[in-house]
């Protein structure tokens, strides 16, 4: 049974957005589109919308059919959406990073240590599988991998348990393996979060898409365009609180007894909270997913980009 996927921090999205009439907005992470069907419903606004996984597109129709042609569904990579759009500028970009109930849900498409799938997590159903990674890679790299993506302080025991009982097909099958070196705890998270994390972050090159998406949004966003991207562990937040940080001219300087680095460009971005957002109590017990959630947003100024490729 799949249960639907209720989108974080939905009110506080809206907000961040200052959503309005006549203005466009891009939802870079549709899904089972929650967050554009909010954008579409708090004004007479457009929404272009893009995911990667076909799945995602071919669920959407129904919405764009129903829209009033208020809403336009683009598939590919949101960090390639300055392409996606070509010289269009719009009004606002949200992001909600991470795997979506629906495909932690759907065995077969191989995210979730739940359910017994093909070890896949693809969520564009293309190219390198999670079964190829831990298939293929040498046992110090896998163990890096898990340390790096998954922030998993007994990487290099997974990585072993995982080198002696390869070759992998199932996701249960590699959950065992993960669990017979992580000693469980009281917290009630399970010992093969985080190694299927940090395989999903691999396979989909989540990191690099995030860094490609924030530059990205700064050259399609207006002045006064709004950027709010949620996020779910560490390791995005830290991207998106840096990149937002030194496009605000607030890079720290590295020593507290020297004062911040100068830099000759202009602040493309205002924060629009100095700090990250979190779910409130009450979302939290409605909606698990929420206790790890953070929305991060900021107004673009009327600075040029800075480079691209930066």
């Amino acid at each position: 049974m799949t249960s639907p996927h209720i989108p974080v921090l939905l009110r506080e999205v809206i907000d961040a957005l200052n959503v309005r009439n006549d203005a466009t907005y891009v939802d870079g992470t549709f899904g089972a589109g929650g967050y554009t069907r909010a954008i579409l419903d708090a004004a007479n606004c457009k929404v272009i919308a893009i995911d990667r996984d076909p799945d995602a597109i071919k669920n959407g129709k129904q919405l764009v059919d129903s829209s009033n042609n208020r809403l336009e569904l683009l598939h590919g990579q949101f960090g390639d959406m300055h392409r996606l759009l070509g010289d269009r500028r719009v009004d606002g970009v949200t992001l909600d990073l991470g795997v979506s109930s629906m495909q932690l849900d759907q065995a077969e498409r191989g995210f979730s240590f739940r359910f017994d799938g093909p070890l896949d997590m693809r969520m564009a159903q293309d190219g390198p599988s999670a079964a190829d990674l831990v298939n293929t890679m040498d046992e110090g790299e896998l163990a890096d991998l898990i340390y790096q993506f998954g922030e998993e302080r007994l990487s290099r025991r997974v990585a072993k348990a995982i080198v002696a009982r390869r070759p992998f097909e199932r996701t249960l099958q590699l959950a065992d393996a993960v669990r017979s070196a992580v000693p469980k705890k009281g917290d009630g998270i399970d010992p093969a979060t985080r190694t299927f994390q940090a395989l999903r972050i691999a396979v989909n090159d989540e990191l690099g898409e995030l860094d490609r998406a924030l530059i990205a949004a700064e050259h399609v966003l207006a002045a006064g365009g709004r950027l709010a991207i949620v996020t779910f562990h560490s390791l995005e937040d830290r991207r998106v609180k840096n990149f937002l940080t030194a496009r605000s001219g607030r890079t720290p300087s590295p020593s507290r007894h020297l004062p911040a680095a100068a830099d000759s460009r202009r602040p493309t971005f205002n924060l629009v909270s100095s700090k990250a957002i979190a779910a409130s109590d009450e979302e939290t017990r409605a909606n698990p997913r929420a206790r790890s959630a953070k929305l991060r947003a900021a107004e673009r100024t009327d600075a040029p980009a800075w480079n691209l490729a930066a």
